[in-house]
């Protein structure tokens, strides 16, 4: 996180720019961390939709009885294993006129640049956290959620030495930051010379963390309860049942889990609407921010208007989301997810590593946060950038990739074909960037290419084209 804002800050530029300062042979890479994010807002686009529909489903708690069949076969009428993922099965109209609507909601959230995106947040982040705490409040007053919660804090070690683990926890981390998508990039060009970026950075680390840590409250102690009345169901003790028969990963456990959960609670129509309200604006959240980083990347190349780029990516994002509206779309949204999230990210955040620690060279650029900062980092930010990270998540892939040519792959078991099609998208997608990167820009945007400053004593790295030996102040910015 620290080191997309100081790329930011240090080119002034969205992903691509700042890559085509250390070199024109890097614009690509810039392209393709933009353009993972935009694949990414295609389908989550779809899962924006599934929430407004379920926002207005919880009015009237129209997942019945049976949120499983519900969710499914009523609301996806999601094709059979046996025809996935080519037979597109039927369109669903409710997920399609969502979809529109939640295209709206995030151009119209950053329809002004960071002026509109200043206000709107206010609103996205405070009112899922207000909710938050009163899911938390219900969730651990719930008869059997201190079972629940005893799960939940009671750490497993032997875990730890499952890669697979590590791997999810790190995609997790990255998503969940928005670490990987060029976006924290576009957001660092717009800090300010007093705004500390080592500060910056720890808050919302931690803030990122702690509503993680915070909101497994609300979820293990609504586990705990409905494992609770599960047993009761059964007529058998509550310990008889392991946690891993109560809940199901995925989609099932916010659109069937869930639900089943609200069933169970008084007021339950009440928690159902604040439910897929706090979800609502959670998703809203995370996904303009997805869209500002590829607007603001057309924005710098092509000198658009910040209103004409936010238009292209929302008409090609929703009509590249028109999979996800079939009865098949859950199928593909598994397959692109996993890619994106489990390789997309990692790509980019090891190659981040590399083209910072060995080509810009890692100390040039601790130097540059360290003059924009009231807390300064050392040398160990050099080594875990350019060694650390890097062998880790090698290793990790390596290890994924192991995995998936052994056994099938993603929740719902994804075939050899379809693990074919994985990997095609994600040539596709370096393809495309290639190509954007070699399409001319603005004039100020073509002579951004090599104008991060190289070599000096210290870092023992190249000499500028632009920058004459000796001019240290320019080098590190530093007024």
């Amino acid at each position: 996180l620290m080191l997309e804002f100081s790329i930011g800050k240090r080119m002034n530029n969205a992903a691509p720019g700042a890559f085509l300062g250390i070199s024109p042979k890097l614009e690509w890479f810039g392209w393709f961390a933009v353009g993972v994010g935009f694949i990414i807002t295609t389908y989550y686009s779809g899962i924006m939709s599934w929430c407004l529909n379920y926002l207005i489903f919880s009015f009237r708690n129209a997942w019945g009885a049976n949120p499983n069949e519900f969710f499914f076969n009523d609301f996806l009428k999601i094709t059979t294993d046996a025809e996935r993922p080519w037979s597109w099965g039927a369109f669903r109209w409710p997920i399609f006129i969502g979809m529109i609507f939640a295209w709206v909601w995030m151009v119209a959230s950053i329809w002004k640049g960071t002026k509109t995106v200043g206000k709107v947040v206010w609103f996205t982040v405070l009112g899922p956290w207000i909710l938050l705490l009163i899911f938390v409040v219900r969730g651990v007053t719930l008869s059997g959620a201190s079972e629940g919660l005893a799960f939940y804090l009671t750490p497993e070690w032997i875990k730890l030495l499952d890669p697979q683990v590590w791997l999810a926890a790190v995609s997790q981390v990255f998503f969940s930051l928005t670490v990987g998508f060029g976006v924290m990039i576009a957001y660092g060009s717009f800090i300010d010379d007093k705004t500390c970026i080592v500060k910056n950075a720890w808050i919302i680390g931690l803030a990122d963390a702690g509503t993680a840590i915070v909101g497994g409250f609300a979820v293990f102690g609504a586990l705990g309860h409905k494992r609770l009345l599960q047993a009761a169901a059964a007529g058998v003790s509550p310990d008889s049942i392991p946690f891993a028969d109560v809940v199901r990963g995925g989609p099932g456990f916010t659109f069937v889990t869930y639900p089943e959960i609200i069933n169970a609670l008084p007021w339950s129509q009440f928690f159902g609407v604040l439910f897929f309200v706090m979800l609502s604006l959670l998703a809203v959240d995370s996904a303009f921010s997805l869209v500002e980083g590829v607007s603001a990347a057309l924005k710098d190349k092509f000198g658009w208007t910040h209103k004409k780029s936010n238009i292209t990516v929302a008409v090609c994002g929703f009509l590249l989301g028109l999979p996800y509206v079939f009865g098949a779309g859950l199928w593909w949204l598994d397959i692109v997810d996993r890619f994106m999230n489990q390789f997309g990210l990692t790509f980019v955040v090891l190659g981040q590593c590399l083209i910072i620690g060995w080509v810009m060279k890692a100390g040039r650029m601790r130097h540059f946060i360290n003059s924009r900062s009231e807390g300064k980092i050392g040398i160990w930010w050099d080594i875990r950038v350019q060694l650390i990270i890097p062998a880790f998540i090698l290793v990790m892939l390596g290890f994924e990739v192991y995995q998936r040519i052994q056994k099938p792959y993603g929740e719902f078991g994804l075939r050899s074909q379809e693990f074919v099609w994985g990997w095609l998208v994600m040539a596709l997608l370096i393809i495309g960037a290639i190509v954007i990167g070699k399409i001319k820009g603005t004039p100020d945007y073509e002579s951004l290419a090599n104008t991060i400053p190289i070599d000096d004593e210290e870092c023992g790295c190249e000499i500028p084209l632009k920058q004459e030996k000796g001019d240290e102040s320019e080098l590190y910015d530093i007024d």
